[in-house]
């Protein structure tokens, strides 16, 4: 049995995600901030609910030493908690005050590295340890320098800079940790609330159709790729 962590799964990307290794059979620990939210989340998919926001180390350390004693082990990580902050609400002006970029690096950026670091030791006891980052077109410098790129017209100052960490350090872990798979995924333009409180100021495929990319790559077996960025086409450059 394969088990695995998604941050920030009770809505959205995180959520179909889950539904989808749910079903493949994976013992799914749904990780939110909010406890009626992910109690609720998990209890429709048939999953574990733990309390963890990724912003706060204590969460952090708590929500992996309940999974410790849960006595399921940890074969795969999934860090998709993620922000972007908005000027004004559900404005697609990003706020670029300081306050707000820190707290879009400290979700985005920082929060993979605590997650990551406290998982570690469950994930070196699993015989097929992965960890699996979701990142961003906007973050790919090939991609926001391609014509025919989507991500080469959309500016995000502040997101496109923590997503483009985000890829960064999937490859220095992967480089740091060769007995663990790390990889980076663009799940596509995504229909979510990502930034605002209005569920249409993201627009884009539903989320259960972005969900496939990141189920495929939190699903690799031990010849599976490392240090790589995936989208559905295959490998995206860096």
């Amino acid at each position: 049995m394969t088990t695995t962590l998604i941050t920030g799964a009770n809505k959205g990307l995180g959520k179909e995600t889950a539904r989808l290794l749910v079903e493949a059979g994976h013992t799914v620990w749904v990780g939110a901030r909010d406890k009626d939210r992910g109690t609720a989340a998990a209890a429709e998919l048939g999953a574990r609910f733990v309390q963890l926001d990724v912003t706060d180390d204590a969460s952090v350390a708590a929500a992996l030493a309940t999974i410790a004693a849960s006595g399921t082990g940890l074969d795969v990580v999934v860090n998709n908690a993620g922000i972007a902050r908005r000027a004004n609400g559900a404005s697609m002006n990003e706020a670029l005050d300081g306050p707000s970029v820190l707290d879009v690096f400290n979700t985005n950026a920082v929060g993979i590295v605590r997650v990551t670091q406290a998982a570690l030791p469950l994930l070196q006891q699993s015989p097929n340890p992965v960890v699996v980052n979701i990142s961003s077109a906007l973050g790919s410098f090939w991609a926001t320098h391609e014509p025919a790129r989507p991500a080469s017209h959309f500016v995000a100052i502040a997101y496109a800079a923590s997503k483009a960490a985000v890829s960064m350090l999937t490859v220095q872990y992967a480089n740091a940790h060769p007995g663990i798979k790390f990889n980076a995924v663009e799940p596509g333009i995504t229909a979510t609330e990502l930034g605002g409180s209005d569920p249409g100021s993201h627009p884009g495929r539903p989320a259960i159709e972005s969900a496939r990319i990141v189920a495929k790559l939190a699903s690799i077996g031990p010849d599976g790729p490392t240090g790589t960025f995936q989208e559905d086409a295959g490998e995206l450059g860096w």
